[in-house]
């Protein structure tokens, strides 16, 4: 069936729907959005994805996003080189500052280990935590990879290369606030019940 939509009106639809969470109605809906507010409005979109394009490279120091050689995390002279929190991807780290606890700095490995996908110890960037371990004194070691299979492995791994040079920790996991005990899995009752603590 052929497009209701004018060639360049599609072309948006499509590469909306290529964004993650987006589906083809939502990307409707975008791009009429975008066609009716001022053209200024999808002008200044178009203009933040350029720059983002042009000007965002590789923290040289953890592997998160930039504009020069350091991102905002590593530039603070105020947070703590010696503590290290390790996340997969940049976007994690979001939501360690959204905390306001953690005041280390961050290392980005850029994915968790998974054979099965062909992801092995070398495609990360686990030597160059080994180089941060050793050239800025770290003391302890955050592992903050996600709670599946892949993150857990690589939690592992981690803690195996590195823990009889720094101390080593993982956040901890367990039921979310609110939540009730008979909707809980098994795996996350458990976790909640090793990692009690006192009150």
């Amino acid at each position: 069936m052929a497009s209701i939509l004018t060639p360049s009106v599609d072309a948006l639809v499509t590469e909306l729907a290529r964004l993650p969470g987006i589906g083809p109605r939502s990307a409707q809906r975008l791009a009429f959005h975008m066609l009716r507010v001022p053209s200024e409005r999808p002008q200044a979109l178009a203009d933040a994805i350029a720059a983002v394009v042009d000007r965002i490279t590789p923290c040289t120091q953890c592997f998160s996003f930039a504009e020069g050689d350091l991102c905002p995390v590593c530039a603070d002279t105020k947070r703590d080189p010696t503590v290290i929190c390790v996340v997969e991807e940049p976007s994690a780290i979001m939501s360690i500052e959204c905390t306001h606890e953690f005041r280390g700095r961050y290392h980005v490995l850029g994915g968790a280990l998974s054979p099965i996908d062909g992801v092995d110890p070398e495609d990360l960037r686990i030597v160059e935590l080994d180089q941060r371990i050793e050239s800025d004194g770290v003391t302890e070691l955050v592992i903050a990879t996600n709670p599946t299979m892949s993150g857990e492995a690589t939690a592992l791994f981690l803690a195996d290369r590195v823990r009889d040079r720094v101390k080593v920790t993982r956040l901890a996991s367990g039921l979310p606030v609110g939540a009730d005990l008979e909707h809980a899995d098994e795996l996350t009752l458990g976790r909640a019940y090793l990692g009690r603590r006192e009150i």
